[in-house]
């Protein structure tokens, strides 16, 4: 397996335990509270790494410089952990996760259908399109208790 694809399949372990760590923590200290940790714990270890990496933190002076479009990835990474701590308890991580992982999709679909946010232009065929169908109708089941 490519090393690309071994990060990717790890993240996505790692996604389902972070809908369940959050959720728990998001219960016990509240959403928001639990939002803001994470944030905050995402922003020291991001810059230590950064820092352990690059011997420096340049990097940040020269984000401040790109389009604001590009800096949207950090609020989209913030609705993410809120939503997941927040559905989490209330339907389950799976449906959490499945209805996640749909929307990803969907939206996968459309940027690279489209080339928004100046990406490449992928043509979506009807495997592509029967794939988010299915998932689509397996979140839908994944909801039912």
């Amino acid at each position: 397996m490519a090393p690309a694809a071994l990060l990717t399949l790890s993240a996505g372990i790692a996604g389902s335990v972070q809908v369940a760590l959050m959720s728990r923590l998001g219960e016990r200290i509240g959403v928001l509270e639990a939002l803001g940790f994470s944030a905050a714990l995402t922003a020291v270890l991001a810059f230590v790494l950064l820092l352990a990496a690059r011997q420096t933190t340049a990097g940040y002076a020269r984000a401040l410089h790109q389009p604001w479009w590009m800096l949207g990835g950090g609020v989209m990474g913030l609705l993410i952990v809120f939503t997941v701590t927040y559905a989490g308890p209330r339907i389950g991580v799976a449906a959490t996760v499945g209805i996640l992982i749909a929307g990803q999709l969907a939206m996968g679909a459309a940027i690279d259908r489209w080339g928004l946010f100046r990406s490449e232009r992928i043509p979506l065929h009807w495997p592509r399109l029967l794939g988010i169908g299915l998932l689509a109708i397996g979140d839908a089941l994944s909801l039912r208790k």
